[in-house]
């Protein structure tokens, strides 16, 4: 659907700021989370984990913990029905090992009981002989012929020959010729960096309470961003028809991409059958670190060449990316997000998958992209800085534009990257002055968006309220925005409007909250379900006044005469119209379905100023501001929150947040203790800079402004200490350590 040239400046809700819909039962602790929910008769599920980082699993004896008193049911994998689909037999894999453990905290089996003492000591009567097999954690070891393998005959067709049967995926994008472009180059930069894997660090950990009978009908109620994903898979795993098992989603105690995958419902699911009663598992915070999602770690090489005057002639990055023990596809995005900032002659990008003895990945906001532009815009400062130029102008220099053939294939539409940029220009910030041992960090970041399936109901109440049903779990606000539109649309006050989350039985399919896709997506749907009602209501309307339908019109939330020859009729309201529709139809309403397309790409740009402590090594933020282009702010406060919370996100990957593996293969940091995230003390306070293009792929102009902000961050610190110390940094997090060995050479 195309972007509304009539709806340009005439908004009166949307880009306000109204209240949260959702805020007072947050704060009052009524909102109900995963692990809020019972059932009569319910037991506590556990997990029993691998405590190794590969091992066979030779025996597995249940039968002491299945004997113990409180002890209703004790499940391996032997419980979860075969499976032909690869993507269902990964995660049979992962949520229950069976051959093998392939990671340290991989469950291998689970037990339900009557109370938590009950199963904890269950768990402790569970016999399991391993035999313990080397293991590797390293994406570069994990990529060497002669590496341990994690899982053989996983390498797809598009892997070159001379890596190991780790390297099960192969990507390759971009355009012109490299070799001459670097030729034209007044300088080459070549240079290699590393990222550690980081965590999404969501406050509620992973819950679920799960009911399947022996009649194949099940309930399952849980903390998700895609209760239709969730109900998906569960029926594949469990050969159920989709019907049977319905998925309800729970309030998201925060998820940024981690909560879009399966890994304790299938257990649960098992626990009940197996029983006969509901089950409810929630894991604990070191059973989320060690068995859950996080990102990739990644090792990359990026040769840029430039001319003396700041123009790219070409460039090119190799990007090896591990996602755990089972193969993924973030490294295909990362290799598309590299270089899609510029406009240039000549790029190549070329992304790899390695597996290793690590937990399956999971997205964190904008899977890939944070370490490949990391790169990328690391060797671009870096020239700016050896060649003396603005790193400002050099970027509006080479910046993509609409027209612009983009790294990875597409041609840009209309999109914000030169307004971002000028708007970083105009702004305050980036004349300050800076104090002592002070530097200033720029880099640009992207992310694709993504539409996909949405199915909206909207229902006119008899007295004149609205209610929307949608399908996709709030994790950003959605429910107010969806709202906003839907009465913008029909012109009723927002307060008129309440917006649900339905369950996968009471709704069409909607894909998962994820890829930035919702607040464009079900928007999308919302603001044509609100047509069909209006013209509904018009239909009737002008049946009642003997019109034909042409002679009617909607506008600010009642049917109007079109023109003088429809009569002087007074205007109708929705909710006049609404009070008789048993009278003249019956209920009103309006659906849509669709597949949506047109998402519209992100960019943004961050600017960090910090202070290096060259004794200690250790950084402090002292400013920060996110530009991004939102294509239209349905509700500012919002996008702000995501623009702040995913700086906030990528202050901590840069500087402070790693998965760190001992010598055998074990999480060394499974806590909050050990795996710091940003406190409040860490960050300054973040500025914002909204600018609007309008997406033409939406009526509105919306666009997807979730996961952009999580892109700039590691390469504007680095650039930013990189300069404050007169060192290049090549590794996240810059950590203490690593600057002070960094200034000692």
């Amino acid at each position: 659907m195309a972007y509304d040239e009539m709806k340009k400046a005439e908004f009166s809700i949307v880009g306000t700021r109204p209240r949260r819909p959702d805020g007072i039962e947050k704060v009052t602790g009524k909102a109900q989370y995963g692990a809020d929910m019972t059932a009569p008769g319910m037991l506590h599920g556990l997990i029993l984990r691998s405590p190794h980082a590969h091992a066979r699993i030779k025996t597995i004896d249940t039968s002491a913990a299945a004997a113990m008193p409180g002890v209703k049911a004790v499940v391996t994998q032997a419980d979860l029905p075969e499976v032909e689909a690869q993507d269902l037999k990964d995660i049979r894999e992962n949520v229950l090992a069976g051959e093998k453990a392939l990671y340290d905290g991989h469950a291998v089996a689970a037990v339900a009981a009557t109370s938590m003492s009950a199963a904890r000591a269950a768990l402790d009567k569970i016999k399991v002989e391993y035999e313990v097999l080397p293991h590797v954690t390293d994406v570069d070891e994990a990529m060497k012929p002669d590496a341990p393998v994690v899982q053989a005959g996983r390498a797809d067709e598009t892997v070159p020959e001379g890596f190991s049967e780790n390297v099960t995926g192969h990507w390759e994008f971009g355009h012109g010729d490299v070799d001459a472009g670097l030729k034209k180059a007044y300088l080459v930069v070549t240079r290699s960096f590393r990222t550690a894997a980081t965590h999404q660090g969501y406050i509620e950990p992973h819950a679920c309470l799960a009911s399947l009978n022996s009649e194949g009908k099940g309930e399952l109620w849980c903390c998700t961003q895609g209760q239709y994903h969730v109900r998906s898979v569960c029926a594949g795993l469990f050969h159920m028809d989709e019907s049977q098992l319905r998925v309800t989603p729970s309030e998201i105690g925060g998820g940024f991409g981690g909560k879009t995958t399966v890994f304790i419902e299938p257990v649960a699911l098992a626990l009940s059958r197996k029983s006969g009663r509901p089950v409810k598992v929630v894991m604990s915070r070191e059973e989320v670190f060690r068995a859950t999602g996080p990102t990739c770690s990644s090792s990359i090489d990026v040769e840029i060449g430039m001319t003396k005057d700041g123009r790219i002639t070409a460039g090119r990055a190799n990007l090896r990316l591990q996602g755990g023990a089972f193969p993924c596809a973030t490294a295909y995005m990362a290799a598309q997000a590299a270089f899609a900032a510029y406009d240039l002659e000549a790029v190549r990008t070329y992304g790899y998958n390695a597996l290793t003895n690590r937990p399956k990945e999971a997205a964190y906001r904008a899977p890939g992209a944070p370490m490949a532009v990391y790169a990328v815009e690391s060797v671009v400062d870096e020239l700016c800085e050896k060649l003396n130029l603005d790193p400002l102008e050099v970027r509006l220099k080479n910046a993509a534009k609409k027209g612009t053939l983009s790294s990875y294939g597409p041609t840009f539409n209309d999109i914000g990257l030169v307004a971002t940029l000028e708007a970083v220009k105009a702004h305050p910030h980036y004349t300050a002055p800076l104090g002592p041992n002070q530097s200033r960090g720029l880099s640009c970041g992207f992310w694709f968006n993504f539409g996909g399936n949405a199915s909206v109901s909207l229902a006119v109440d008899p007295d004149g309220t609205v209610s929307v049903t949608e399908g996709n779990p709030d994790i950003g606000g959605s429910r107010a925005s969806i709202s906003m539109m839907a009465a913008e649309e029909l012109g009723i006050p927002y307060e008129k409007v309440r917006t649900i989350v339905a369950d996968t039985a009471s709704l069409g399919f909607n894909d998962t909250t994820d890829g930035s896709r919702v607040t464009f997506m079900v928007g999308l749907a919302t603001i044509e379900a609100a047509r069909a009602a209006k013209a509904e209501m018009c239909r009737r309307v002008a049946k009642l006044w003997e019109l034909e339908e042409d002679a009617v019109r909607w506008e600010d939330g009642a049917v109007h005469p079109a023109g003088p020859n429809a009569g002087k009729h007074p205007p109708m309201t929705l909710a006049e119209i609404a009070a008789i529709a048993g009278n003249t139809g019956g209920p009103i309403a309006g659906h849509h379905e669709v597949n949506a397309e047109g998402a519209g790409v992100s960019f943004g740009a961050h600017l960090c100023d910090l202070e290096v402590d060259k004794e200690t090594g250790a950084t402090k933020i002292v400013r920060y501001t996110v530009f991004q282009d939102a294509g239209r702010a349905v509700h500012p406060d919002y996008v702000e929150g995501q623009m702040q919370g995913g700086a906030a996100q990528g202050i901590g990957w840069a500087l402070n947040e790693e998965y760190i593996y001992g010598e055998d293969g074990r999480l060394q940091n499974a806590g909050f203790l050990d795996y710091r995230i940003p406190v409040a003390s860490d960050l300054p306070p973040i500025e914002t800079v909204i600018l609007e293009i309008p997406n033409p792929g939406h009526p509105y102009g919306v666009r997807g402004v979730g996961e952009t902000s999580i892109v700039p961050p590691l390469a504007a610190i680095s650039n930013a200490v990189s300069r404050a110390i007169g060192v290049r940094m090549s590794e996240t997090p810059m950590s203490p350590p690593r600057i002070l060995a960094a200034i000692k050479g």
